[in-house]
């Protein structure tokens, strides 16, 4: 057999590096180098399903969210995605609460009223925190990019979160 070139799309081999595991992924890089792969992680991560993708988790429905009351389904679902894409955006990265020194980021929300003449709920800015916490320690991240990336790129689900309809 002569030396063939198989032709591979790079977004397919990007796919399965996701997919691979350590060894798979050193395989991978060794075939096709470490420059096919270096994929920006919000060029990765546009959706909940894409963050379990990267994560290799089953994507969760609401409907099994059926222990948790009625009127809490949405929220507890909504703040699970948020969970795991968070998760997925630091990229392994956990925040260390004993560190001052370490700033974390979170979005900032403009939540007035639609009736009171503001927008209703938008994402507004990103803020840090060090040695206090004025937002779940899931959903930090370890960059003022990111914040603000999942600020407005996931809007509705922090909506579904947060706001109380």
């Amino acid at each position: 057999m002569k030396d063939e070139i198989i032709p591979i799309k790079k977004e397919n081999a990007q796919r399965a590096f996701e997919a691979a595991d350590e060894t798979g992924k050193a395989l991978l890089v060794g075939l096709l180098g470490e420059e096919t792969f270096n994929i920006d992680i919000k060029d990765r991560v546009k959706s909940y399903e894409d963050a379990c993708r990267l994560l290799q988790i089953k994507p969760a429905q609401l409907s099994e969210f059926t222990v948790v009351p009625r009127e809490f389904r949405a929220p507890t679902y909504a703040f699970h995605r948020l969970c795991v894409i968070a998760k997925a955006l630091n990229e392994g990265w956990e925040p260390d609460w004993d560190n001052n020194n370490q700033y974390k980021y979170y979005p900032w929300f403009d939540m007035r009223s639609k009736s009171a003449g503001g927008s209703g709920f938008s994402f507004y800015d990103s803020y840090c925190v060090s040695s206090f916490a004025t937002v779940g320690s899931r959903l930090v991240f370890r960059t003022d990019e990111l914040a603000r990336y999942a600020g407005t790129q996931f809007l509705e689900i922090y909506r579904e979160w947060m706001v109380i309809e």
